[in-house]
């Protein structure tokens, strides 16, 4: 854990956050800026800070935040229309915070190629 990192507070329950998902591995939570209807980040516990810090030590954990977008998506109904799961890795691709996460978007048709 980073002790100055967002995604960490909430993850240890120091900052609020309406809870949608959550088990020993990762926390689903409400995006503060919806970008859709449905908009939900899903961090794992541990820290770390973007997709270019990963090893291979870490492909289980990406591959439970993805599994985690699927739960979402079904507790939330929106697996049935469709939904989008993103991952930003740097300022170019707007992350703003620096823990991964994946984005679950939904409740809306979206656009190819995204903007």
């Amino acid at each position: 854990m980073n002790g100055s990192c967002l995604f960490c507070k909430i993850v240890k329950g120091d900052i609020p956050a309406k809870i949608v998902h959550q088990d020993a591995d990762v926390v689903a939570f409400h995006d503060i800026k919806p970008q859709a209807p449905t908009h939900v980040l899903i961090v794992p516990r541990q820290h770390i800070a973007k997709i270019d810090d990963i090893t291979e030590f870490d492909q289980l954990t990406i591959g439970k935040l993805v599994h985690a977008g699927k739960v979402v998506a079904s507790k939330l109904g929106i697996n049935h229309e469709g939904y989008r799961l993103v991952f930003n890795n740097g300022p170019a691709a707007g992350q703003e915070v620096y823990h991964i996460h994946l984005h679950v978007l939904g409740g809306r048709n979206f656009a190819w190629p995204p903007g």
